[in-house]
């Protein structure tokens, strides 16, 4: 009888595979006599919230430079010990090519049977592949600290001192912890990563190219022959990541070769990625520029900074032609401004349950929100004097033009309700346009001949030209 190849029997294998064979490495080959071997052991983590009734095992790799005076880089891995990391950091570490770097390596959640005769529940596909910051979380605020705590480690929590890899999904799940916390995660090596249609990893290269650089370095590695199949083409896909890491302006470093789904070139060329994404530590890791179109709007070698802080639930951000920036605390029902000078001044104790705020060009704050009415505030030394502009109006969010016509988004009670764009000129109340999924954000183009709104629960913005 002929039996079929199934694409899904076989990936599920791979994950399987990649996840019962982790800790083949338990006893990895010997540095050198002349270099100095860290110590290897291994335990069992089970008490996880993030991931319940999961079991897993993992390995701590101490290098014998390591005593305990100060903090020591990290490295974390997925899939557990992979290209014999344990000899591998022992020699890098004596010749000086790499920090002394404690190696934390882990391997995905398994739920076990119910009985002898019943097979564990593999979590690899989801820990591994799916986005987002569950599984970082998971290092950072459960494995992390009671691998410190009982093994009396000193690892340092800046996130230029720590690193990160896997293969196949534990690649993905490397880069995503990265992505989601380059606080906590700077250096990436990602084997075969499985950078495609799973669990949405395959957003990531359009993700890079829109999104402003991280301060991240990414070592890609990759074969010819790698996975092509109802998930997408994992060669194409990796080479796809390192298009756009470029584009994007990382730091980022590749080797190609021509082998399929395996690890045998990652571990040929395991130490001279090791040695280039520790080059030059402790300096900091370089911030791409990012694209040419975010290079238009980004002020070059300037990060973020905090503002204010302190708030329950900011909203509404809106300026003035001074540059100050008035914002609404929708919690406490405040409204406050930001001056010039970097400090915050209060504005208004009872802002009515409103959430957008708008400058007009008379000076004065416009507001929309909970009690159904939009009204103006003339704010002066003493108080802020109230008028109401209009009533039965439910609004999100509101912009004014420089002739005093105002445009707010209703979205609506709920999803799948009828949003609307209320249209307020001189008294009179219209509706502009209905049918939106959930009317939000508003804004004016710089000549105000065309009105901008973006839908909350899509990802389109609809653009409007204002007439007469």
């Amino acid at each position: 009888m002929a039996v079929r190849k199934n694409p899904v029997l076989l990936l599920l294998f791979v994950n399987v595979l990649f996840a019962v064979s982790a800790g083949a490495a338990d006893n990895p080959a010997p540095p050198p006599a002349d270099v100095l071997k860290g110590a290897v052991t291994k335990h069992v983590f089970e008490e996880s919230k993030i991931f319940p009734g999961t079991t897993r095992d993992y390995w701590v790799y101490v290098p014998k430079q390591y005593d305990g005076s100060k903090p020591a880089c990290l490295w974390v891995n997925q899939d557990g010990i992979q290209n014999n990391a344990p000899a591998v950091f022992d020699k890098l570490i004596a010749a000086k090519e790499m920090p002394v770097t404690i190696g934390i390596f882990v391997t995905p959640g398994r739920v076990r049977g119910s009985s002898a005769n019943a097979l564990d529940r593999f979590n690899r596909s989801f820990e591994y592949d799916g986005l987002g910051d569950r599984y970082v979380r998971f290092l950072l605020d459960e494995l992390l600290p009671r691998v410190a705590m009982e093994q009396n480690l000193k690892f340092s929590s800046d996130g230029n001192d720590r690193g990160i890899g896997g293969s196949s999904s534990g690649a993905v799940c490397a880069f995503t912890a990265a992505w989601e916390r380059p606080d906590a995660f700077r250096r990436v090596f990602s084997s075969i990563g499985t950078y495609v249609g799973l669990r949405g990893a395959n957003v990531y290269p359009t993700l890079l190219r829109k999104t402003e650089p991280k301060s991240l370095r990414v070592f890609l590695q990759d074969g010819s022959h790698d996975l092509n199949i109802y998930g997408g083409d994992w060669w194409m896909a990796n080479q796809e990541m390192e298009r756009a890491l470029v584009f994007a302006g990382y730091e980022v470093n590749h080797f190609w070769g021509e082998r399929g789904h395996d690890g045998q070139d990652a571990a040929k060329i395991y130490p001279d990625a090791m040695r280039w994404l520790w080059k030059d530590w402790p300096a900091p890791i370089h911030t791409g520029a990012g694209s040419s179109q975010l290079q238009e709007i980004l002020v070059p070698d300037q990060t973020w900074q905090i503002a204010a802080e302190g708030y329950r639930h900011i909203d509404g951000l809106a300026a003035n032609e001074k540059g100050e920036v008035y914002f609404n605390d929708g919690q406490d029902d405040k409204i406050y401004c930001l001056g010039l000078d970097g400090k915050v001044r209060f504005v208004l104790a009872d802002s009515r349950q409103n959430r957008g705020i708008a400058i007009g060009g008379d000076g004065q704050i416009y507001a929309v929100g909970g009690k159904r009415q939009c009204v103006a505030y003339h704010e002066t030394k003493e108080r802020a004097e109230v008028t109401e502009i209009a009533s039965a109006v439910r609004g999100n969010h509101l912009v004014v033009r420089r002739d005093g016509t105002i445009y707010i988004t209703d979205p609506g009670a709920a999803k799948g309700e009828q949003s609307r764009v209320w249209f307020l000129q001189k008294g009179e109340k219209k509706i502009a346009d209905t049918g939106l999924d959930y009317a939000s954000g508003i804004a004016l183009s710089t000549d105000q001949s065309l009105l901008y709104v973006a839908e909350a629960h899509s990802h389109w913005v609809v653009s409007y030209r204002v007439q007469a």
